[in-house]
């Protein structure tokens, strides 16, 4: 089987987490908690990295962090995964879904005033596969309204995007960004997550909040003053962590590397429509997605049984979240992009174990199909 997206390991991954068991540092406190945040938050060029459990805690922490209220509305777009949307529920807040770009996938920035109203606190740009959403305009947007910008860039580690001539991180630009380390991710530490801004007091709430709101007062012990949350991230996950941010340059160029050899070996197939990069974009290309159109031999979906007979795993874009029974009754504007995509779209292999080999037969399979 070739799979879609699974964990590289293959630095010092072993060697930290010995060190862990050796010295008994397995749980929520210990040296490699500290040094994954520092090095994470000097890999982004941003002030501060604050770890936690997986990447869900770090946007509901984020959302704490930020006293967004109940019945506060967060605009945020339907084709995402329903992680970055479940936290705004979390709080008692609302989402508001937002139509998305069909050559870029996220949220389409034209369509945000729209949806705006007086009880509209933040935007969530999602950087979906990789890509990143028009973060200049969308600032522009924010400020005008006076409005938070939470990245969600789970999915967009190493991804850059140029703003007053300058290359920057994606997850870096807004009031907070954060990360996701599932076992699918750039990265990993098997399950984690990150928030990152460049505010100290953002960082310092989000701290105190991730341990419970704990507080050492007078020699008396632990004192709490107000609810928290045990969103800390194990020593023993942040020590995979480490070793994995070691080699994520090494990552990034040969997920970058792969994805060229696609758009290369698809490129001219009638029906395939190869995902597009913005001059102000750099991608990290975590999933390559491209689009299988109407006039493409099979459907869609059809295309990933097929694929799945030969031992080629993939996968669909995501399913509008404001269709999902959940989310059904929430207000959004027009969708008819994001409903477009979800039927059109794939996910193929892109793990950083993937072999040249691996996708000369995958574009192998396609062809025959033409």
């Amino acid at each position: 089987m070739i799979p879609l997206s699974v964990p590289e390991i293959s630095g010092n991954e072993w060697k930290y987490i010995k060190d862990c068991l050796d010295t008994n540092w397995v749980s929520s406190a210990g040296k490699y908690v500290d040094t994954f945040e520092q090095k994470f938050s000097e890999y982004l060029n941003v002030n501060h990295a604050v770890a936690t459990v997986n990447g869900t805690a770090a946007l509901h922490l984020a959302l704490k962090v930020l006293e967004i209220q109940p019945e506060d509305e967060i605009i945020v777009p339907s084709m995402t995964f329903i992680a970055s949307v479940n936290p705004i529920i979390y709080v008692g807040a609302k989402p508001v879904f937002v139509d998305v770009c069909r050559d870029s996938y996220v949220m389409d920035v034209n369509k945000i005033e729209q949806l705006i109203t007086e009880k509209t606190k933040a935007i969530m740009p999602v950087h979906l596969y990789g890509n990143c959403v028009d973060m200049e305009a969308l600032l522009n947007i924010a400020q005008k309204y006076n409005l938070y910008v939470i990245e969600d860039a789970t999915e967009a580690l190493g991804t850059e995007y140029k703003i007053n001539n300058k290359w920057v991180k994606a997850g870096t630009i807004g009031d907070i960004g954060y990360f996701s380390f599932n076992g699918n991710k750039l990265i990993t530490t098997g399950g984690g997550g990150m928030l990152v801004t460049n505010s100290e007091k953002i960082k310092q709430k989000a701290k105190q909040l991730s341990t419970q709101a704990k507080l050492i007062k007078d020699n008396s012990g632990m004192y709490h003053e107000e609810i928290g949350y045990n969103f800390r991230l194990p020593n023993i996950l942040a020590a995979m962590g480490v070793a994995q941010l070691e080699q994520i340059e090494e990552f990034l160029k040969i997920k970058r590397s792969n994805a060229k050899h696609y758009s290369e070996l698809l490129n001219g197939i009638k029906g395939i429509t190869l995902p597009k990069e913005d001059k102000k974009v750099r991608n990290c290309s975590w999933l390559y997605s491209p689009l299988i159109e109407e006039d493409f031999p099979v459907s869609r979906d059809k295309l990933i049984q097929i694929l799945k007979y030969n031992n080629i795993q993939s996968r669909p874009f995501f399913s509008p979240i404001h269709l999902m029974q959940p989310y059904q009754a929430y207000r959004h504007g027009d969708m008819k992009v994001t409903l477009e995509l979800s039927s059109l779209g794939i996910n193929l292999p892109s793990s950083v174990g993937l072999k040249y080999e691996d996708i000369q037969k995958i574009v192998g399979i396609i062809k025959e199909i033409c």
